[in-house]
This record gives C-alpha cells, sequence and structure tokens, in this order.
C-alpha cells in the first residue's frame, strides 16, 4: 500500500528525538567505534620494508610471490554506505506489535542519518523476493527520507517465490563498484547458498549483517492449535503446540539454521548485529559498538576490517 508522504519524515523525526540523540550522547559521536573500518581505503600493495607494521602484511600474496608483501591505505573521511535491504514476505513476520520489516525500517534510517550528518553518502538497493530497486547513493536528511519513502512504498506480497538471497547479493556486488560500507539487513530466510555470495561481498566491502529476529523464530509457545503459513508459497500447516515433542524438533531445527548462519558469517569474515523486534534499537546498536570495540583491541587497534585483522592474516585471511 503506498505510503503518505509525512510517514518518512515523522518516523524520521521521533528517530531523531528518541535514538540518534540518545546514541550521540552514549557513543560521544565516536562513530568509528560502530563502522570499524570507516573511511579506510586500499591504496596499494607494496613491499614490506624494515619500519613497516607487520600487522598491514597481505599473506596471501606473500605466500603468492614468496615476498613479504603490505597493504597501505588512504584514509578517506568521505564514506559511502550501502543498505542491502530484504524485503521478501518473511521479513513482514512479527510475534508482536513490532515486525521485523519495522525493525529494518528503523535501523535504516537511524544508521543512514548518522552517517549523512557527518557528510557521507548512503544508498540502498531493496528486494522484494521477485525484483530489486536501487536507490543511488547521496548526502542530506532529504535523500534519507526520500530512501525510507521507498521502502515504505514497496508493496508487501502475499505470495513470492522462494527468496534467493544469494542471487541478491550477486547483483548487488555487480552493482555496488566503490569499495564501500556494506549493511546487508535480512532475517537471511533464503534458499541455500548465499554464504557464497556474502563472502564476496566480504572481500571487496567493509560488511556488516544485520539479522532480523523473532522470538518465534527460536521457539514454540504451548497454546493449542495453531494455523502456520509460509509467507512466501502460502502454504498451510496446523500444528499442535500442546506437543512437547514437536516443540522440541522445532527448537532443535531453529537451532541448527542458527547456527550454520552464524558459522557463514564467521566464514565471510562479518561481524553481525542481531535485531529483535522485542528489542530496544539503541541497546542493541551499542552492544554492538561495545563488541566492535573490544575486537579492535583484541585485533591490536590496528584499524582494519576483521578480515584484514592479524588475526585472520595468521588463518591465511584477506582478500587475495
Amino acid at each position: 500500500m503506498p505510503s503518505s508522504p509525512h510517514q518518512p519524515d515523522a518516523l524520521l523525526r521521533r528517530l531523531e528525538w528518541t535514538v540518534i540523540r540518545r546514541l550521540d550522547g552514549l557513543l560521544q559521536g565516536d562513530y568509528r567505534t560502530l563502522f570499524r573500518g570507516f573511511g579506510l581505503d586500499l591504496a596499494d600493495l607494496r613491499e614490506y620494508q624494515p619500519y613497516d607494521d607487520v600487522r598491514h602484511i597481505d599473506w596471501n600474496v606473500t605466500a603468492r610471490t614468496q615476498v613479504p608483501h603490505v597493504r597501505v591505505y588512504n584514509e578517506d573521511r568521505e564514506v559511502t554506505a550501502w543498505f542491502l535491504l530484504d524485503l521478501s514476505p518473511s521479513v513482514d513476520f512479527g510475534s508482536g506489535e513490532v515486525s521485523k520489516r519495522q525493525v529494518l525500517t528503523e535501523f535504516t534510517a537511524v544508521v543512514a542519518r548518522l552517517l549523512t550528518r557527518q557528510g557521507n553518502k548512503v544508498g540502498a538497493i531493496l528486494y522484494n523476493g521477485v525484483s530489486d530497486f536501487v536507490v543511488p547513493p547521496r548526502a542530506g536528511r532529504r535523500h534519507v527520507l526520500g530512501l525510507l519513502e521507498q521502502v515504505f512504498s514497496r508493496p508487501r506480497l502475499l505470495r513470492a517465490p522462494a527468496t534467493d538471497l544469494g542471487a541478491f547479493l550477486g547483483r548487488s556486488l555487480g552493482a555496488i563498484r566503490r569499495r564501500s560500507l556494506i549493511f546487508v539487513v535480512s532475517d537471511f530466510i533464503s534458499k541455500p547458498g548465499w554464504e557464497r555470495g556474502l563472502s564476496m561481498l566480504a572481500r571487496r566491502h567493509e560488511g556488516i549483517a544485520v539479522r532480523l529476529l523473532d522470538p518465534l523464530d527460536m521457539a514454540l509457545p504451548d497454546v493449542g492449535l495453531l494455523t502456520f503459513q509460509d509467507a512466501e508459497t502460502g502454504e498451510q500447516l496446523f500444528v499442535d503446540t500442546t506437543d512437547k515433542s514437536f516443540r522440541r524438533r522445532f527448537a532443535d531445527g531453529a537451532a541448527r539454521s542458527e547456527e550454520a548462519q552464524m558459522e557463514a558469517f564467521a566464514k565471510a569474515g562479518m561481524d553481525v548485529l542481531e535485531l529483535s523486534t522485542h528489542d530496544d534499537l539503541v541497546d542493541a546498536i551499542l552492544r554492538f559498538a561495545e563488541m566492535r570495540k573490544a575486537q579492535s583491541r583484541l585485533n591490536g587497534d590496528s584499524g582494519l576490517p576483521p578480515h584484514l585483522s592479524p588475526a585472520a592474516a595468521q588463518q591465511g585471511g584477506g582478500a587475495p
């Protein structure tokens, strides 16, 4: 259903007052804590010199050439960020008053505004399970409002083919030419194979996986007979939630799925920000910032993305 032009402005005003204002005070403007690798651009590769920081050695190139090489970075304060937004039907789910789509929209609004207030550009690619819509990167509050208008105006599909997140990530990789900060915002309920697309994105860009969750994704309450409907195919299934063995099998399957997702994120070298429909957005972002800060200390405060960190290098990580 098309949105009112006042919806994005009302949402952004509310978030600027209730979320962005709180983050300003708590992060004290240190958004590099939140976006590690902020403004780092790979400029060159050259042979290692005795005065170079060993943490910048490119181990893949060193292994191929048998000569130590280091990565040279330029710090560019202007960042281009892209939001890859999964708006497929499963994202419309929410067991309470808040849906995953609402969480996605509010997260995008907050982070896009944090970035554009610093003069950075933000763009987005919206995927509804059928087609993509590209919002080219620009700066400014008005642009953020335009981006939100596109999110609001994307129709909620009652039926759609099974989500193919891997194909979407592959198309996005081809569309984003310049090294950027990438937020992949999805519940990652998809056909198998999306892990490869995520890894390819992480090699070229600094990527953050934003995982949308709802408590009912992980466990079912004992509430009697329920009708389950697949959000994408429309297929319905009657289940008896009083059956303890059924609830246990459901929880076991959800745990296996979560384990596979987290393994895929780790292999891609992507940090994960988990956003639940029952969570406070500020608390979730601050937990993520603290996690990034702790990882930065473990990586020797190199300021590098995780797949370029010394720990990753020792495991043969880093882009080829």
